[in-house]
């Protein structure tokens, strides 16, 4: 043959030697560059599919690096193709190379097919951990897709909007759409589903400025969930960190998912909303050492994975690493980010979303994983730093998940400036408030003002506290008030899944019930703690569907549940449309009045002199809080006042902003209390904005020193009137 020709099962085909970068399969007119990284592999091949399943191997002809490259001319986009590598089979070393696996392009901008849980999709022999498996997995696998980028992203560009404007909508792509009677039918359950006008323009009317993404990265299922019937929901087990979750698409999964996908960001910029990512780079699908070999173990089992390793007595790392990973994730392996090339990897993937994709941040998913320096959580750690000085990532918006599954790992209030934090602190404080499990309201109003006590010692602003009090993991808000223990019979684990620390109250009665007096409370209490949530300073973030009570039926773990208990019921006929509309009156609120998003801490004094405190404290008789009053442990009404003229933070040219001035008050408590807004030189009159308690409405008239009677378990938020 002329070299450079590869011959294979009568077909021959012209191999380059292409370049060891970019990784992935980089595609041009005159070649595909196929570039894998597989540091001890001795050998590696790119496998071409045809449509009809047929298969070419072409070697890698070139090592560079621990690079593995050579470029195949004349292939067309939407060429299907994946790696098979061989090398060393030594589980006890960390060695798992196997030529019968396909492996998946780690760099694959899109895959096509899904996997099918099979014997063959395992490096080793089932039950015989130690002995290699020579079944074919090619059957049972995903391909990788070459794709070509001809997008015409015209004028779009980042918002960078900023984080005291933010206000976030966590929602799921699928859950969004696939019961929604307004999204044509053929979309429900897409990426081009959620950018329908049916959804865009529900998310501005409810005031939201963000979507958070639950994982979008392609991921598969577990095969223990496909034992059980289930599919993997929420999408935490990524397998694919450049490509969208093909099952998302409308288009097909032969590179058109990637077409939709950026025609979905640029639908929801043109509507004013930014797109965050819920991104899993901890842990993989490929699970425990017994998991399948789906791509990183085939590729770099060394490399991607963290290793339990025996400590010697000057404390270095010493020996080969056994035959088990160590895991902080609780989902069989750790990713080793103190690795440089899955380091790259991740920023490489970070960049490839925000430059090519124009997603606007990310939100990571159990990030004290992926900061560990020997396996000890490292504020220094090469993620932070390399993220932290990027020219591309540090601009955008970044929130960690301080904590991971282990003790060590919890890390609230410590993580560096630029990253903000899931702040289960106020979760944790407003659902025991308002349930009334508090001692007192100390704490409470430390929350609401945006949680100094984790955020200012280390100069951040109180937009460090991502506020929210629920999420994809646990109760949605109408379960949070309707039972008190969790009801996941549906996952077949016996309910010994999820959380057993709900916080939650169910007024009475478990679970659904007509009686009418329930019912009220019940909507009652879920409409304080939105309101709660939408006033308090930071950003809020709202679970989607939590503002019309979609419910799961007590399902608190339901990452396996692709079904109606998950999805958005959008029928009117349930919806808590009450709770909706004080949702979307805090969020307006919130919007039109810089008083409540404001970006430095409050002081407790004065802004000039002579003027009111930028926020004063307030007991229910119309005095401002005293030190006995803060160690009440039975003081559950309180009111908090907020000062807006004049504003302590200047405007965009240094001008002085003034504001209404805002009293909110919060009675947590079973009885009614008479309130008295306090005399002052200030603030005379007012009317009351937004309210809770149907015995003071909005539009009822204040003043001060007048008194009125707060119902049980309520929200009243009054504004100055001039």
């Amino acid at each position: 043959m002329t070299p450079g020709m590869w011959d294979h099962k009568g077909e021959t085909t012209m191999v380059w030697p292409g370049r060891n970068w970019p990784l992935g399969a980089a595609w041009t007119a005159e070649a595909t560059n196929f570039a894998v990284y597989a540091p001890r592999a001795t050998g590696a091949w790119v496998c071409l599919f045809g449509d009809d399943g047929t298969e070419r191997e072409v070697p890698l002809t070139e090592h560079s690096l621990g690079v593995w490259h050579c470029a195949v001319p004349g292939l067309a986009p939407e060429t299907l193709y994946g790696f098979r590598v061989d090398g060393p089979w030594d589980p006890a070393n960390g060695l798992r190379f196997n030529r019968s696996k396909l492996l998946l392009d780690p760099y694959g901008q899109a895959f096509s097919g899904s996997l099918t849980p099979d014997p063959a999709i395992f490096g080793h022999v089932v039950g015989h951990p130690d002995l290699r498996s020579d079944l074919d997995s090619a059957p049972f696998v995903p391909r990788s897709v070459v794709v070509a980028d001809d997008f015409d992203w015209g004028d779009d560009a980042p918002m960078r909007r900023l984080w005291r404007d933010t206000v976030i909508y966590e929602l799921h792509v699928k859950g969004m759409t696939q019961l929604h009677d307004r999204v044509p039918s053929e979309l429900r359950g897409t990426y081009a589903g959620l950018a329908t006008p049916a959804i865009t323009d529900y998310l501005r009317e409810l005031g939201v400025t963000a979507v958070e993404l639950l994982p979008v990265h392609q991921f598969v299922s577990e095969t223990a969930l496909a034992e059980r019937g289930l599919a993997n929901y929420w999408g935490y087990t990524s397998i694919g960190f450049f490509a969208p979750h093909n099952a998302y698409s409308s288009s097909g999964d032969r590179g058109g998912q990637v077409r939709e996908f950026k025609e979905m960001v640029k639908a929801l910029h043109e509507a004013g909303l930014e797109v965050i990512l819920d991104v899993v780079y901890n842990h993989t699908a490929e699970a425990e050492p017994l998991g399948p070999t789906l791509s990183f173990r085939g590729l770099d089992d060394l490399g991607y994975y963290q290793r339990a390793r025996p400590d010697s007595p000057d404390g270095r790392l010493a020996g080969p690493p056994p035959d088990h990973y160590w895991d902080v994730t609780g989902c069989g392996n750790t990713v080793d980010a103190s690795h440089t090339q899955t380091l790259r990897l991740i920023l490489d993937s970070l960049r490839y979303w925000v430059s090519e994709m124009h997603v606007d941040g990310f939100r990571f998913d159990l990030l004290s994983a992926l900061t560990r320096t020997a396996q000890r959580v490292d504020m220094n750690s090469a993620l932070l730093m390399a993220i932290g000085q990027d020219p591309v990532l540090r601009h955008v918006k970044l929130i960690s998940e301080p904590w991971d599954a282990s003790m060590d790992g919890y890390r609230v209030g410590e993580f560096p400036p630029p990253w903000v934090e899931w702040n289960d602190q106020y979760r944790d404080t407003m659902r025991d408030f308002w349930r009334g499990r508090t001692a007192g309201v100390r704490t409470v109003a430390t929350r609401l003002a945006g949680s100094s006590d984790l955020y200012a010692d280390d100069g951040r602003s109180p937009y460090a506290s991502v506020n929210y009090v629920t999420a994809h993991d646990g109760f949605t808000l109408r379960d949070l008030v309707s039972y008190d223990e969790k009801h996941n019979e549906a996952n077949g684990e016996h309910n010994r899944d999820g959380t057993d620390d709900n916080r939650s109250w169910n007024c009475g009665v478990e679970g659904e019930t007509d009686d009418p007096a329930i019912v009220s409370l019940r909507r009652r209490q879920a409409a304080n703690l939105m309101a709660s949530l939408c006033l308090s300073n930071g950003v809020p973030m709202l679970t989607a569907g939590d503002e019309r009570g979609r419910t799961q039926g007590g399902n608190n773990n339901a990452y396996g549940q692709d079904n109606e208990i998950s999805w958005i019921d959008w029928r009117a006929d349930d919806a808590w449309l009450d709770v909706y509309e004080v949702t979307r009156t805090a969020l307006r609120i919130r919007r039109d009045h810089p008083a409540l998003r404001q970006r430095h801490w409050f002081e407790g004094r004065p802004t000039i002199r002579g003027g009111p405190k930028d926020v004063a404290w307030l007991h229910p008789t119309g005095r401002e809080m005293t030190a006995a009053d803060w160690h009440d442990n039975a003081l559950a009404c309180f009111g908090m006042f907020v000062s807006g003229d004049p504003l302590r933070s200047p405007g965009p040219r240094g001008e002085q902003l003034r504001d209404a001035s805002f009293t909110i008050w919060l009675n947590a408590s079973g009885h009614d209390v008479e309130v008295t807004p306090p005399m002052n030189d200030w603030v005379q009159s007012g009317e009351i904005v937004l309210s809770t308690d149907p015995a003071n409405p909005v539009g009822t008239p204040v003043v001060a020193g007048g008194t009125m009677c707060q119902q049980a378990r309520s929200v009243i938020v009054m504004r100055e009137v001039k």
